[in-house]
């Protein structure tokens, strides 16, 4: 199994941080795998993945770039870079557009497996991929940024409660397949059997994205290492249920949705990163829910955290009816 030796300092400084490229890279393997795990994936693949294979189709060239660099087990380094905090996707890509054709090629040669097709023996890799990636970028994601960026904040907040409640060991346990905490300040990133990394004064980051992808980086120039990982599915949207008619009429279809999202215990903050709605808006909304007596709350360390009562669960099943 591959696992890194992370030592408590690093640990202890760790941090979540939210990267356009990866997200954008996460859609791009989603696109390139085309598995749907549900119905609102299969229409997403739907709406998106003909223009993608006509892209493709009239460029060979980049399609085999793609499946042998982001189709196997080990995804090419120059296509994964390691987020920098803070960085925007154009600078980002910039760094794989600029990554020398011989790096391009090695890196593609460890993530296929063996010697390159002749088709892929060319210069101009880095450009090609960093092509598809604006292409996925400025098609895709961005037009619908502002939603995945609250879905990516609201399980940055969730995570960090897991973290105050249960430690590192909690939170990391459940963000990647593969992925827990070994004891021994050992985290095993993966199942397969990769050599041990040790992790003393580097920067390690946490980046969730919104497909259900998820891999590891580094950058050893850099001393920087990452782990890229799917947001929780409760946060993903992808298997959260419309808000029915009757219930948005009874309640309002944002303070119906308020209701739907306290599936488990959330906070404020974290119903406002996943509504997009202000901080007055879901106080008001809780504050009716509490009074009407469809939600409760308790204290968890300093924050405070609302649920469905049972009342709200007899009102939900009523208007799923």
């Amino acid at each position: 199994m591959g696992w890194w030796q992370v030592n408590a300092d690093t640990l202890a400084a760790g941090r979540f941080v939210v990267s356009e490229l990866s997200e954008t890279t996460a859609t791009l393997q989603s696109l390139e795998r085309g598995v749907a795990a549900n119905p609102a994936e299969r229409a997403w693949f739907d709406t998106h993945r003909p223009a993608y294979r006509e892209l493709l189709a009239g460029d060979p060239v980049t399609a085999r770039l793609v499946r042998t660099g982001l189709g196997g087990h080990w995804n090419a380094d120059f296509l994964t870079p390691t987020p920098t905090d803070g960085a925007t996707f154009a600078e980002d890509l910039a760094r794989v557009r600029e990554t020398p054709p011989d790096g391009a090629r090695a890196d593609l040669e460890v993530s296929g497996g063996g010697p390159l097709p002749a088709e892929l023996h060319r210069p101009d890799l880095p450009q090609r991929a960093a092509g598809l990636l604006e292409w996925v970028w400025e098609r895709i994601v961005l037009p619908d940024w502002p939603r995945r960026r609250r879905v990516i904040e609201a399980d940055i907040v969730a995570r960090a409660g897991q973290l105050s409640q249960g430690g590192w060991a909690a939170a990391l346990d459940t963000l990647n397949p593969g992925m827990r905490w070994l004891g021994g300040s050992r985290l095993q990133v993966n199942p397969r059997a990769y050599p041990p990394r040790e992790l003393v004064g580097v920067q390690l980051v946490f980046v969730p994205v919104t497909p259900r992808q998820g891999w590891v980086s580094w950058d050893a120039a850099e001393r920087r290492y990452a782990v890229v990982y799917a947001c929780s599915g409760t946060l993903s949207e992808a298997d959260r249920p419309a808000v029915p008619d009757s219930l948005g009429r009874l309640l309002g279809p944002a303070r119906a949705g308020v209701l739907m999202l306290l599936d488990r215990p959330r906070s404020t903050t974290e119903l406002v990163a996943l509504t997009g709605q202000g901080l007055g808006s879901v106080g008001r909304h809780l504050k009716v829910l509490l009074d009407a007596g469809l939600t409760g709350r308790r204290r968890s360390g300093r924050s405070v955290l609302y649920f469905r009562t049972e009342a709200g669960e007899v009102l939900l099943r009523a208007g799923a009816v």
